[in-house]
């Protein structure tokens, strides 16, 4: 993939660490990060505050926003790095339609350490309580989707090692 433009969403329930991950890739390919969080209408933002879980409908036009982020930058040949939870493959699907290389790290590991990190998190409008309903609808990445699994449990730089590894960019840097 050396030297081609592709765009990497790390994806994850809330809590897994997408953000993290996520800045340290983008840090060491010397890509931008975009914060998926970010883009949420405020009605989103509004019910998951309120400790409602959201639905597809609510989540459609938030994705196709991002798919609309990753093709600006598509657009500008610039690769990128986003957090965004991704958590069914037809959300995947509309996030591939905004250039034709994306791929996914999925920051993925045990229930007990994603309510340990949500119980400990301050200053986010996702509440530990709709954990839940993203387990729920939670699709794992199908073997013909371009993405890898990392470990949550492992130190950032162990998993930014791995999902380097893993996506064959062991070299890249900008």
């Amino acid at each position: 993939m050396s030297g081609a433009v592709q765009h990497i969403v790390v994806m994850g329930v809330s809590g897994a660490g997408k953000s993290t991950t996520g800045e340290a890739l983008a840090r060491h390919l010397g890509w931008p990060f975009v914060e998926g969080d970010a883009f949420h209408p405020p009605e989103n933002v509004t019910k998951m505050r309120a400790g409602v879980a959201l639905d597809d409908a609510d989540r459609a036009p938030w994705l196709r926003a991002l798919a609309a982020e990753i093709a600006r930058n598509e657009r500008l040949g610039q690769s990128s790095v986003m957090g965004c939870s991704s958590l069914k493959r037809a959300y995947r699907d509309i996030l591939r339609q905004g250039a034709p290389k994306v791929r996914f790290v999925h920051v993925h590991g045990p229930r007990e350490l994603l309510e340990s990190r949500l119980s400990h998190r301050e200053g986010h409008f996702f509440p530990a309580k709709l954990l839940d309903s993203q387990l729920a609808t939670l699709e794992m990445l199908a073997a013909d989707e371009d993405g890898v699994v990392v470990d949550m449990a492992l130190p950032v730089n162990q998993q930014l090692h791995q999902a380097l590894r893993l996506l064959g960019l062991n070299g890249e840097r900008a």
